[in-house]
């Protein structure tokens, strides 16, 4: 079994910075996408960015120039440095992995979400 610890969220002003860290552990072989969704209050849940094993990464536009996505294959981690907050970027923030075992070609992983506030 796969477990996704997220850590980093909490509540900032509009304009401040969190970062946010989430680390997979368990029986490993290796990990392909890595990546951030987020679901404000009566909305979906969305794509904020996602890196792949290559290190290519995708944004979601509401966060381009401002978030960004970065891995650490040692540790099997994933970050997301989100700069400039806006009123617009609160909601609870997961994140996802797709996991190759010892015993699954493939599987998805999800984090058990963290709360990010961003205050106007």
């Amino acid at each position: 079994q796969v477990q996704l610890v997220e850590s980093g969220g909490g509540l900032v002003q509009a304009g401040g910075s969190l970062r946010l860290s989430c680390a997979a552990s368990g029986r490993i072989f290796s990990i392909a996408s890595m990546g951030w969704y987020r679901q404000a209050p009566g909305k979906q849940r969305e794509l904020v960015a996602g890196i792949t094993s290559g290190g290519t990464t995708n944004y979601a536009d509401s966060v381009k120039g401002r978030f960004t996505i970065s891995r650490d294959n040692a540790k099997n981690t994933v970050y997301l440095q989100m700069n400039s907050l806006k009123a617009e970027d609160t909601g609870v923030y997961y994140c996802n992995m797709v996991v190759r075992t010892d015993t699954v070609f493939r599987n998805t992983y999800w984090g058990q979400g963290t709360q990010v506030t961003v205050s106007s």
